[in-house]
């Protein structure tokens, strides 16, 4: 019985490996290049990409269960569908599938629409598994900490509608535990959503005010510039990536990202263990500069 780990050497992936790993899971992780990977002693690595079928099939055989995370990227959807078809060939039928909150209100959103068009083929081809729905990543505004502490701007437009963050550490135990559940049981267990969220949902002012508190001076919220964030994005991302942004952002001021009733209370069940917060993020963040 073996647990395949797509995505396995991003912020996601390499939580949910080492979850995995420190629970003495049977482990193979999927990696582009295995000699970069640096994954944890023990989890045996295969070179594969999620478009190269005949690399999918061997990386597949013999496994039991599968953590399926498709990065954002033109052609993700693809991707997804090529990856989920493979392991239904080879009778995989314990999956994980790392979606996205709101999907359905997100039509628009490039990453967002090619997600959730991959659960509706994860229900409509009755495949036994888990679709995990993430919330906003907390560990996002890591790369945004400099702005923060020079500027004194928190930049990233989230609007005033609230969004319920998620430590991508809760993510990676949260998969965990859900991958060790579908490879521990008996038969196939039937299809589970479960959104991932944090404790608290934020807007932009909430976020400065947080800021403000942990490095003990004014940071502001200045809106939602939404054709300033795309042209800075642009900087560092390709320009379609750019504007997918922006189209997120743009819903976010419009409808948010907000958990639903129950959400906290069953992920802290599930960790035993309170969320991280967004404060905690900003502690760490502001400790280690």
């Amino acid at each position: 019985m073996t647990i395949l780990v797509t995505g396995a050497t991003g912020q996601v992936g390499r939580n949910v490996v080492q979850q995995l790993a420190k629970r003495g899971a049977d482990l193979r992780a999927l990696v582009r290049n295995p000699v970069q990977a640096s994954l944890p002693e023990g989890v045996t690595t295969v070179q594969g990409d999620l478009l190269d079928v005949d690399s999918l099939r061997a990386a597949f055989a013999g496994v039991s269960t599968l953590f399926l995370l498709n990065a954002v990227v033109p052609d993700e959807f693809t991707q997804a569908l090529i990856a989920l078809n493979t392991a239904r060939e080879a009778g995989i039928e314990r999956i994980v599938y790392l979606s996205v909150i709101e999907g359905e209100r997100y039509l628009n959103v490039p990453h967002f629409a090619g997600k959730f068009a991959a659960e509706r083929m994860i229900e409509g081809m009755g495949l036994p598994a888990t679709i995990l729905r993430p919330a906003y990543f907390i560990d996002n505004d890591a790369a945004v900490k400099d702005v923060i502490t020079g500027s004194g701007l928190y930049p990233m437009p989230i609007g005033s509608k609230g969004l319920a963050m998620v430590d991508v550490r809760d993510i990676g135990e949260v998969a965990a535990l859900e991958l060790l559940r579908r490879e521990r049981a008996a038969e196939p267990l039937p299809l589970d959503r479960i959104n991932l969220v944090g404790p608290d949902t934020l807007t932009g002012a909430d976020v400065a005010a947080i800021w403000s508190e942990v490095l003990g001076r004014p940071i502001a919220y200045p809106g939602e510039d939404l054709a300033g964030f795309e042209a800075h994005s642009r900087q560092f991302m390709p320009g379609w990536m750019a504007f997918d942004m922006r189209l997120m952002a743009e819903r976010f001021a419009t409808v948010g990202m907000v958990p639903q009733p129950g959400d906290v209370s069953r992920l802290t069940a599930m960790l035993g263990r309170p969320l991280h917060s967004y404060r905690d993020f900003a502690t760490r963040i502001a400790a280690a500069a």
